[in-house]
Parts: structure tokens; C-alpha cells; sequence
């Protein structure tokens, strides 16, 4: 019975909400001359704040037309805007800011989920060994890591130097598919002083860019490695979970001016490996089976810096600078 009548209780709270916000959002429109998109575009600076409030309102609208504008293709975005304008009955013509504001955010809300398709196919495309451009990027990560030591033969106990499990490792990306080879050769080509650093470092932690005086200081005397190949698996891992439950929105919103891209997502990659390096020597952890304790406590503050509307995990984007410079 307890358990029925709460049930009562919170579905009347809800509609009772649900009427009183409508209410008020009609109310307000009377008092100030706009609608809540409006109110939202004038009201918010450009970035993560405003494109989220715009998309929940989209979401929420009793329109099916603004419900379904989050999730058009991208050459269907000028028409959206029209579409939302003429429904709101917004002269484009005494607010012209207001639709370049919206096509903005539309931009970023629909690139973020035409990122996750893309990001999802290549997660879904197995490793084949069959497929000479497969074996291609493999052999160019090695050459970006490795580039003093030549590959003796394709299945070789060299693999393991750069944090490969077996002799052939294309048995190591089994979790994350192409995905996982595509974020190591980005960080291995694109970033590679310092994935070359990251990884002499993973087998040496001792010797890392921090000073003996900083060691002796913060106790740092187990130092232990880690196998680099596959903890960039596993935070392909993390980074494909941080997009797909949405928590990147913020970085992506705020530092993609139009729609986010797979260089985004890739950048994004290589600054969490940059920054997990860092937090694994900080926790100067027992053993290797400290990982999964580690890369959690890693997770969680990732995920609370993204809570931030302002957050920008790496604000200087390459993939950024030339929508910037437009």
C-alpha cells in the first residue's frame, strides 16, 4: 500500500511540476517579449552553458518539430532554424543573432551525436590482419615510437617494448576494435615527443619528468610501470564511455565552435592519456593490480571537472584553430 501511494504521490508531483513549469514559462514570455530560446541565447554566453540549455529545452518542448530538430542531419540545420522560428513566431529579421545563436549550438548538438556513430563504428570494426591498411597503421605506430629500432618481423616479442601483451598484438584490441590502433597512431604521430616520453617513462617511471628532489619529497620509491599499448586501450575505453554518456559535452561544446569532430575526440584522448600518466605516478600505486582502483579514482575526477559548464579539458584544439580563424 506504502509503496503504491508513494508511487501516486511523486506521478502527481511530477505532472503538477511539469504544469506549474509550463505555466511559468507562458508567464514569462508575456512579461518579457520572448520565448524561453530567446531568453536563453540573449541571457548565456557561447559555449557548453548555452548550447545544454538549449538542447534540454528542445528536448522538453510539447513540439514534436523542436523535439526532433536535436537529431536532424546537419544540411537540414538552416531549414530547422526557419522551422523553429516560424513556430515561435520570432521575426528573423528583428532578431537575426537568434538564429546564427541557434545554428550554432544545433552545429554541436547534432555533430556530438553524429560523433558517437562514427566513433561507434570504428569501436565495432574488428582488427584484421587480412586488411593491408590495418597492418599499415599498426607498423606506423611502431615506426612514430620506435623510430631508432626497425621491426624485425610483423609477429615479434618487440611489440611488448611498446606495451603489447603478445607477439601480435592484434589480439590486444579485441575490446576496443580499430578504435583503440586509431587513438595510439594519433597520439604516436600527432603528439610524439610526448607519447615517445609517455612511454619510456611507463617502463622507467623513475626516471620521469619529475626531479630527484620531487621523488625523494613525495616518496616515490616503488615506481611502477605499466604496458603502454594497453592502458591506451583502456583509456580509449574510458574516453568512448565519457562521450557516450554525454559527461564530454561540456569539453566538446565549449572548445568545438561548430561540430565536434573525431580529431576532437582524438585530442581529447591524448590529453587523458597525458594526464592518467601523470595521476598513476602521483598514486605511486603497490603494484600493476592497483590499475583498476587507479583509473576509476582517475575517472571520477575527470567526470567531476566536466561538471563544470566552463570546463575546457585542453583548450588549444588544432582541429578548433581553423574553424576559429574562418
Amino acid at each position: 500500500f506504502f509503496f503504491f501511494a508513494r508511487m501516486f504521490v511523486q506521478v502527481c508531483l511530477y505532472f503538477y511540476c511539469k504544469c506549474l513549469w509550463r505555466c511559468l514559462k507562458f508567464v514569462v514570455r508575456k512579461l518579457t517579449g520572448r520565448c524561453e530560446l530567446q531568453r536563453i541565447c540573449y541571457n548565456t554566453k557561447p559555449g557548453a552553458a548555452r548550447t545544454m540549455k538549449i538542447e534540454a529545452s528542445l528536448k522538453g518542448s510539447k513540439s514534436k518539430r523542436l523535439q526532433t530538430s536535436v537529431s536532424v542531419h546537419p544540411d537540414a540545420i538552416e531549414k530547422t532554424i526557419d522551422d523553429i522560428m516560424e513556430l515561435k513566431r520570432i521575426n528573423p529579421d528583428i532578431n537575426p543573432q537568434l538564429g546564427v545563436s541557434l545554428q550554432a549550438c544545433l552545429l554541436q548538438i547534432v555533430g556530438y551525436r553524429n560523433l558517437i556513430a562514427e566513433v561507434e563504428k570504428l569501436r565495432r570494426e574488428p582488427y584484421d590482419s587480412e586488411n593491408p591498411q590495418h597492418e599499415e597503421m599498426l607498423l606506423k605506430l611502431w615506426k612514430c615510437l620506435k623510430p631508432s629500432s626497425p621491426l624485425k618481423a610483423r609477429i615479434s616479442k618487440q611489440w611488448c617494448e611498446i606495451g603489447f601483451q603478445g607477439d601480435d598484438p592484434k589480439t590486444d584490441f579485441r575490446g576496443m576494435g580499430l578504435l583503440g590502433l586509431y587513438n595510439l597512431v594519433y597520439f604516436a604521430e600527432w603528439d610524439t615527443e610526448i607519447a615517445q616520453q609517455v612511454l619510456s617513462d611507463s617502463l622507467q617511471p623513475k626516471y620521469s619528468q619529475f626531479s630527484k628532489a620531487e621523488w625523494e619529497k613525495k616518496k616515490f620509491d616503488k615506481a611502477i610501470g605499466y604496458s603502454f599499448a594497453i592502458v591506451g586501450i583502456n583509456i580509449t575505453d574510458l574516453a568512448y564511455n565519457l562521450l557516450v554518456s554525454g559527461a564530454l559535452k561540456t569539453h566538446f561544446y565549449n572548445v568545438a565552435p561548430e561540430a565536434p569532430t573525431l580529431t576532437h575526440f582524438q585530442q581529447t584522448f591524448c590529453y587523458l592519456m597525458h594526464e592518467f600518466h601523470k595521476f598513476w605516478i602521483e598514486e605511486d600505486p603497490l603494484d600493476i593490480m592497483e590499475f583498476n582502483r587507479v583509473r576509476e579514482k582517475f575517472h571520477k575526477r575527470i567526470l567531476k571537472q566536466l561538471q563544470n559548464p566552463e570546463m575546457a579539458l585542453c583548450p588549444h584544439f588544432a582541429a578548433s584553430e581553423s574553424l576559429i580563424n574562418m
